[in-house]
C-alpha cells in the first residue's frame, strides 16, 4: 500500500510521519486490496482551539471501492486515532455490506470504465476544475452504499442494469433518488 501524505499550515515531522505510517499500514489487515493511502493534515484558524487540528483519511481499493474519514480535535495525534478509528468502523460496515450481499466472482470479471467529462465553457462563463475518475460497473443498491461511505449527496455511476451512466442522490425527506438520463 502506498501511502501519501500532504499538510497545510504545519511541518511534518519525522516521529509523526513514522507514527502516520505505522497507524495507516495496519488497515491493510482489515482491508487488503487497499493500494493506495491518502492522509491530510491541516492546522485550521478556527474559533474553537478544540477542533483546529484536522486529519482526513481516504483509502482507495483495487476493485474501486473509495472509503474516506474525517476527524478534528486540539491535537494532531488525537484527530489521527479518531480518523483512524472512523475507517475501521467504515471498513467493517463495507466488508460486511459487500462481502455478505455481493457476488463475488460477478465483482471480479467486471472491467473498470473511465468517464471523462470535458464540458464546452460558455460565453461569460469559465471552467475552474475539471475532474476526471475512474468507475466500475455496479447496481444502484452499490452505488448508494459508495456514495454513503464518500460522505456525498449524489454519486455518478455505470449502471449494469442499463448500461449506461446514471446518477443516484440524496433527496431532502432521506429518501434516495435515481438519474436516468436518455437522449432526446
Amino acid at each position: 500500500m502506498e501511502i501519501m501524505i500532504t499538510t497545510r499550515n504545519l511541518d511534518l515531522g519525522d516521529s509523526l510521519r513514522t507514527y502516520i505510517e505505522k497507524k495507516v499500514s495496519k488497515l491493510d489487515r482489515y482491508l487488503p486490496d487497499i493500494h493506495e493511502a491518502r492522509v491530510e493534515l491541516t492546522n485550521q484558524n478556527t474559533r474553537s482551539p478544540e477542533h483546529s487540528q484536522v486529519a482526513q483519511l481516504t483509502l482507495f481499493s483495487n476493485k474501486g471501492a473509495v472509503l474516506r474519514a474525517e476527524e478534528r480535535s486540539a491535537d494532531m495525534r488525537s484527530s489521527i486515532d479518531a480518523v483512524l478509528e472512523k475507517m475501521s468502523r467504515q471498513i467493517r460496515r463495507y466488508k460486511g455490506k459487500h462481502w455478505r450481499s455481493q457476488n463475488r466472482h460477478q465483482l471480479e470479471e467486471l472491467a473498470e470504465a473511465e468517464l471523462e467529462v470535458e464540458p464546452e465553457p460558455e460565453e461569460g462563463q469559465s471552467i475552474v476544475r475539471i475532474k476526471r475518475f475512474e468507475t466500475r460497473p455496479m447496481d444502484v443498491e452499490e452505488a448508494i452504499e459508495q456514495m454513503e461511505l464518500l460522505g456525498h449527496d449524489f454519486f455518478i455511476f455505470y449502471n449494469m442494469a442499463t448500461s449506461g451512466f446514471n446518477v443516484v442522490y440524496r433527496r431532502r425527506d432521506g429518501g434516495y433518488g435515481l438519474l436516468i438520463p436518455e437522449l432526446a
